[in-house]
């Protein structure tokens, strides 16, 4: 337990230490986190140094910790009058529209890596599923920098917002099916599960953020009000997840979409201290996941499946391309939906970044999956190249959309 403690520790030091070079050298701070784990654990494996981490461990540490982290901050930090003006739009691009990435990118892996016995087309859709996950997170920061239009800061991180939980429901219900593949799914199951999950998810978040905002009446300092809103992420998550059995990430998502809306209009709560708290936890959460990325990238996965990184790179960023440049005019066709010039929709296809649910799901994937390491490889290669090439010239895309 020490040891453990003494290991994220240095994590931590070590992503405090790398942001300044991550300034200056104009590279996204998760960027340099991926790169410093590789390159440590790639030095303490030639010491002979052996940390005690276990693949076997991330699993419940990220999908029960990080990622519902993740999601409340991003959520309770939302700008939510810009979420709701644009929700037509978010829901389209988080819904039908990542539906159709996920089965494009899977197909063309399916037939791309043409090998349907070590990867079946389950193992291809659910590579799909996870890389359809997207992750703005260095976006926003250039946003906020550059101070982007508001909407569209609303329709990425809307939409990273609503498709990572979809993406995680979805996840959910494929690792089903491929681990009881004798198990008969119609799609008459495939639609209640994700209405059950999406909608009790909801209900439960909604009903969690509506208590804790009660209770904050019972204190009347920060601290109270704070710890109010950790509980209501804590309990919303473990409620919806294993005593309801719904979706906990829908959950937290709608409880942190509530009490970060309910705590900017209420004059009585500090809320810049809870949206300072809740930025903390994500930096730790992001930091870490990140770091652990890079210790569990071996060089094997680029000698041995350097063509399915390839072809996975290839497929995701073709299912962007027709969401983006195929999708959105469809949309913005209907009456009443506000135009997106071509601009924008560039910052939307280079800004559409894989990262922390993505690797989450990567790293959360069951051994007995058939293709496993195949599929963490991809979406290893795929959050790489969406990191060191995307990332750094999102800056430039976005400066040519201000001054349009």
């Amino acid at each position: 337990m020490i040891e453990t403690i003494a290991i994220f520790s240095l994590i931590l030091l070590l992503a405090i230490l790398l942001e300044p070079l991550s300034k200056r050298i104009n590279w996204p701070m998760s960027t340099m986190l991926v790169l410093a784990g590789f390159v440590g654990s790639e030095i303490l494996v030639l010491l002979g140094i052996d940390t005690g981490l276990r693949w076997d461990d991330f699993v419940a540490i990220i999908l029960h910790l990080l990622v519902p982290i993740i999601v409340f901050e991003s959520a309770f930090n939302a700008n939510f009058k810009a979420l709701l003006s644009n929700l037509g739009a978010i829901l389209f691009l988080a819904v039908p529209c990542m539906f159709l990435a996920s089965v494009i990118t899977g197909v063309m892996l399916f037939f791309g890596i043409g090998e349907p016995l070590g990867f079946p087309l389950t193992s291809a859709l659910l590579t799909g599923i996870i890389l359809s996950a997207t992750d703005p997170v260095a976006v926003v920061d250039i946003f906020k920098k550059l101070g982007a239009p508001e909407r569209l800061n609303a329709l990425l991180e809307g939409e990273s917002l609503f498709n990572d939980a979809t993406a995680i429901v979805a996840y959910s219900l494929l690792i089903s099916f491929a681990v009881n593949e004798s198990q008969i799914i119609t799609s008459g199951d495939v639609v209640l599960f994700f209405l059950k999950n999406a909608i009790g998810g909801a209900i439960v978040g909604l009903l969690i953020g509506f208590l804790a905002f009660l209770l904050y009446k019972m204190t009347a300092n920060h601290f109270g009000h704070t710890l109010f809103g950790l509980l209501a992420a804590v309990y919303a998550f473990y409620l919806a997840e294993h005593v309801f059995h719904v979706s906990g990430i829908v959950s937290v998502l709608v409880a942190g979409l509530y009490l970060g809306e309910r705590y900017r209009n209420s004059e009585s709560i500090d809320q810049q201290f809870a949206a300072n708290f809740w930025e903390l936890n994500a930096y730790i959460s992001n930091a870490v996941l990140f770091i652990l990325v890079g210790v569990t990238i071996t060089v094997s996965m680029f000698t041995g499946q350097w063509l399915a990184m390839l072809i996975g790179i290839v497929a995701a960023t073709f299912a962007r391309a027709m969401v983006v440049y195929g999708c959105m005019p469809l949309l913005t066709s209907l009456p009443m939906v506000e135009k997106v010039d071509i601009a924008t929709k560039n910052v939307m296809m280079w800004g559409g970044l894989r990262g922390a649910v993505s690797l989450a799901l990567a790293l959360s994937i069951p051994t007995d999956i058939v293709g496993w390491y195949t599929i963490q490889s991809i979406v290893y290669g795929v959050v790489i190249f969406t990191l060191f090439v995307q990332a750094p010239f999102m800056e430039k895309l976005v400066l040519k959309v201000l001054k349009k």
